[in-house]
């Protein structure tokens, strides 16, 4: 069988792209109903970059809901699949084999929940410590974990819904842990500083908040519907992927103590109230969930729109260009993108979540190269 999926009826035109850099404090409540406004120009002295994938290849097959990935110093990755509740190892190499490491019955798979974002500690050859994101019974938890142990809660009480649960685990340049937060379904968690819900997080490797915090607690960032996709470009600076509702999927560049608008704006409110998101698509064309910077490309895995995003992001923290669709419709709904030591980027399909077309191979692993811009 092809290691492509031909879908037929997928809209390949690319419409309502826009970006900007505008950012903004808390304002009068409004929904917007319209993508971010165009530039009028590219940021000065750099020419429009236009980003392409030049190669796929398919590492890894018949995994079911994989739902984020992270690498071990060794070159292996480990990789969390949702309704399982399983985390496997896919070992490194053009050949990589898929061994079972072990099965967080914590979790609990429930709609959207189960088992989500995971990371690596940074000094993992001496503590041999990844950090989970799951559901619980009655809440969302972050947790350290040494494979072949017991997860131990660092964070816990994140609001829980059978959807908008957040999920994504990641380490910033900065040492410190981050993790992305949905409203639950309950849209006054996102406003709410008291909430958990609808944020993203900054933590220490204890789960305390970190410091520099703009809060004092752990909220680095709020206004959110569900983050599930953050990268830092080389500058430092980070972005996020966010769903919307039934108009405009978003990324946003995140600046801490910045209020991102939900449930009040959806899109762009271009009023000076809240940050308005730098690109946004309707939802049929996005529902972005993980998101990778591969050189100065934010790379955006999306599960409705079936496709990849890149965007050319540069180290200054903005657009350089059109976003760019890419492998549209080709194998489905893509959740995770995540760039892999030689430089490629691992995105993770997940036709097995309860509301793709799976294929006989789904769920895979395919790894990206991007042509250079």
């Amino acid at each position: 069988m092809s290691s492509h999926r031909v879908r037929t009826g997928l809209a390949a035109a690319v419409t309502a792209l826009a970006f900007t850099a505008a950012c903004s404090a808390e304002g009068p409540e409004r929904v917007a109903t319209q993508p971010p406004p165009p530039p009028s120009a590219q940021p000065s002295g750099s020419p429009a970059l236009t980003p392409r994938v030049a190669d796929v290849k398919t590492l890894v097959t018949g995994l079911r809901a994989p739902w984020g990935v992270a690498f071990l110093p060794d070159g292996s990755a480990l990789v969390t699949e949702r309704d399982s509740r399983r985390v496997v190892k896919v070992s490194a190499g053009p050949k990589p084999s898929v061994t079972e490491v072990g099965v967080i019955r914590e979790a609990d798979s429930n709609g959207e929940g189960g088992l989500l974002g995971i990371a690596v500690s940074p000094n993992y050859a001496q503590d041999q410590t990844v950090f989970l994101y799951y559901t619980a019974q009655d809440d969302n938890r972050v947790a350290r974990w040494k494979p072949g142990g017991r997860p131990e809660p660092i964070v816990t009480g994140i609001p829980i819904s059978g959807i908008h649960n957040g999920g994504r685990l990641a380490f910033g340049p900065d040492g410190y842990l981050y993790a992305t937060t949905g409203d639950a379904a309950t849209r006054g968690n996102s406003q709410d500083l008291k909430s958990l819900g609808g944020k993203i997080l900054r933590m220490t490797p204890d789960g305390k908040p970190a410091p520099g915090n703009p809060f004092g607690t752990l909220v680095w960032s709020y206004g959110h519907r569900n983050v599930q996709g953050i990268a830092w470009d080389s500058g430092g600076h980070l972005w996020a992927t966010e769903f919307g509702q039934n108009t405009w999927d978003e990324v946003n560049r995140i600046e801490p103590g910045k209020n991102y608008g939900w449930p009040e704006v959806e899109g762009a409110a271009g009023e000076g109230a809240y940050v308005d998101p730098v690109a946004a698509w309707p939802t049929d064309e996005a529902s972005c969930s993980g998101a990778a910077m591969a050189g100065d490309v934010l790379v955006a895995a999306c599960l409705r729109g079936e496709r990849l995003w890149l965007l050319p992001a540069g180290p200054d923290g903005v657009l350089h260009g059109k976003p760019v669709a890419a492998l549209t419709g080709e194998y489905g709904r893509l959740r995770d993108a995540h760039t892999a030591p030689d430089g490629t980027v691992w995105v993770l399909t997940s036709n097995h979540d309860g509301r793709g077309d799976p294929a006989d191979s789904d769920d895979r692993i395919l790894a990206i190269t991007l042509a250079p811009a």
